[in-house]
């Protein structure tokens, strides 16, 4: 499969269920890549999701999406809204399904993310934060430019294990 033909898009609101279900799989098999817990996530109403599936420039979740229209990654983007804060944006939810992981999808979509961030007036750095122990994660954002700019120690914990969170910006060109 790799080299596949892979949509990158914004995702709409009427196709919340199926971003859903792709979340809470991302929060289940991979636990403690993310702040949000399954467990509490599991209970949002698919009311409340659509609520949060933003519809502008500053505010998106993207969706990679297979040639039969099957979403099988995702990354979410938040410009922040402040005067003094809207220099900056922040990702989170970075996940691709397992079975399409090792084909470049991640790459796509956070490349994407980056490229829209450039033509919003004023943008100037997208940060993100990645558990230390995700390799992968970490490699790739270092590919495509962000830098480490601290560590939070045991920044998440689960099941009593605690995890360190590398926080990462990538800065906009003048």
């Amino acid at each position: 499969m790799r080299n596949a033909k892979i949509d990158i898009r914004s995702i709409r609101v009427e196709e919340a269920k199926d971003y859903w279900a792709l979340r809470l799989e991302a929060l289940q098999r991979n636990p403690t890549a993310f702040g949000a817990a399954y467990e509490e996530s599991v209970l949002l109403p698919i009311e409340e999701v659509e609520k949060r599936i933003g519809q502008d420039s500053s505010n998106y979740i993207l969706g990679a999406f297979t040639t039969e229209g099957q979403l099988i990654g995702t990354v979410g983007f938040k410009r922040e809204q402040s005067l003094k804060l809207k220099h900056k944006a922040f990702i989170w939810g970075v996940y691709v399904s397992e079975k399409f992981r090792g084909q470049g999808i991640a790459k796509q979509l956070m490349a994407e993310v980056i490229r829209r961030g450039k033509q919003l007036e004023g943008l100037k750095q997208v940060t993100l934060s990645v558990v230390t122990t995700n390799k992968a994660a970490v490699e790739l954002y270092r590919k495509l430019g962000y830098e480490t700019y601290g560590v939070e120690r045991n920044a998440l914990e689960y099941e009593g294990q605690g995890y360190d969170e590398e926080m990462m910006v990538y800065m906009y060109k003048e």
